[in-house]
């Protein structure tokens, strides 16, 4: 009884209406983002993404529901990219500056990485070594790897680094692996937990390290969730700012050290930069997150689906960023929940999760929950109505390319 009506309760707080800032489109009219023209590009089909929930994609505001573009009135017009879906907010306040489709399903590619962070550096000593093992190495051929072997004994410091500078995917592996305490799969359901708790109720994993799988979604908004609680932990940033580290030998296995470079090149290009990751396949195309600081405001963007041209992924991250900066502090057209906010409601008035708030500190993250799988936290969250309606969906999936 007290579950069912918990559950209520939330669905209750996420469909009620609220007001926002003025936004650039009206409820009953979408516009049009601005898009630089790309080039053709030969790609695999797109997968079909679940069902919208529309309690969902009001999350953080009402404005924030539209296909289309959504700005304070009398803002610039933001740059135009080529990106499908994007987003800018400030990590501190937890202010949306805008965005474009912020709730439209996208695929995340390595940018994933980020929930694996956001849910194991928490869990997991960096100074302890550990050894990679075989399983850990299974990943898809030509994928990207930051050159672990089997056998071969790391600190867990050097494996975020492997998965944070180099986009490693067998990281990826022993970090999920590692962090569950048993493997990989676990790894992977601790951080479907952990996006719902964080309330990124549209993302949902498959691999731990963005490597396409079927039914993998995210959404822009979600992943300035999952960038606000990993900018929250001093590690994170540490990490995120380092521009090259050292893969030690393994002598037993037979292979020397090496370098590796970080591959975010808003490090090294834009002034302030704090961090942030790339991400491709050929499905999912260029995703990026990035976040910078300038004049003591710390803000973060958040794109899926570019292409390389005319602009790279970080380029367009920092054309977003740039225009960010030049709306006021107080610029808004919704907000970032907090962790944890949609998961206890019982006592949130009507408007707490929609309407754009008073500066918040960034959001902290801890250990997820245990509990139940992804789908399972969805439908808590969306009520008993939502729930006998997502009881007989499928998620509609296809085989996507490495």
């Amino acid at each position: 009884m007290r579950a069912a009506l918990l559950a209520a309760t939330a669905s209750a707080v996420l469909l009620a209406p609220a007001p926002v800032a003025a936004a650039g489109a009206s409820a009953q009219a979408t516009v049009r983002c601005p898009r630089a023209p790309a080039p053709a590009m030969s790609r695999p089909p797109r997968p079909s993404p679940p069902p919208a929930v529309p309690e969902q994609r009001v999350v953080g505001g009402a404005a924030l529901d539209t296909t289309g573009l959504v700005v304070p009135a009398d803002a610039a017009a933001p740059p135009a990219i080529t990106a499908t879906s994007w987003l800018v907010a400030d990590l501190d306040s937890g202010q949306v500056l805008g965005g474009c489709g912020p709730h439209e399903y996208g695929t995340p590619a390595s940018v994933q990485k980020l929930l694996l962070a956001a849910t194991m550096l928490p869990r997991l000593d960096p100074k302890q070594t550990v050894t990679v093992t075989e399983d850990d190495m299974f990943i898809e051929p030509g994928s990207s790897a930051v050159g672990l072997v089997a056998g071969g004994r790391y600190t867990i410091e050097t494996i975020w680094l492997g998965l944070l500078l180099n986009s490693g995917n067998e990281a990826a592996n022993a970090l999920a692996r590692l962090g569950s305490g048993t493997d990989s799969a676990a790894g992977v359901r601790a951080m479907n937990e952990q996006a719902h708790r964080l309330g990124a109720l549209q993302t949902h994993a498959v691999t731990p390290s963005g490597l396409d799988g079927r039914g993998q979604f995210t959404s822009a908004y979600d992943l300035a969730l999952i960038a606000r609680a990993c900018f929250a932990e001093p590690t994170f940033r540490r990490y995120a700012l380092t521009q090259e580290t050292e893969i030690p030998t393994q002598a037993a296995q037979r292979t020397k050290g090496f370098q590796i470079q970080n591959e975010n090149q808003l490090i090294y290009r834009y002034p302030g930069a704090l961090g942030g990751k790339t991400g491709f396949t050929d499905l999912a195309r260029h995703t990026y997150v990035g976040a910078a600081e300038r004049g003591g405001r710390r803000l973060v963007v958040t794109l899926l689906g570019a292409e390389s041209a005319p602009l790279r992924g970080w380029e367009q991250g920092a054309a977003l960023l740039d225009w960010g900066f030049t709306l006021p502090r107080n610029a808004s057209v919704g907000r970032l929940v907090e962790a944890g906010e949609l998961t206890a409601t019982a006592s949130a008035t009507p408007s707490a999760l929609a309407a754009p708030g008073a500066p918040r500190p960034a959001a902290a993250s801890g250990p997820a929950r245990t509990g139940s799988g992804w789908l399972w936290s969805v439908t808590a969250v969306s009520g008993a109505g939502v729930l006998a309606l997502l009881g007989g969906l499928l998620w509609r999936r296809r085989r996507r390319l490495p």
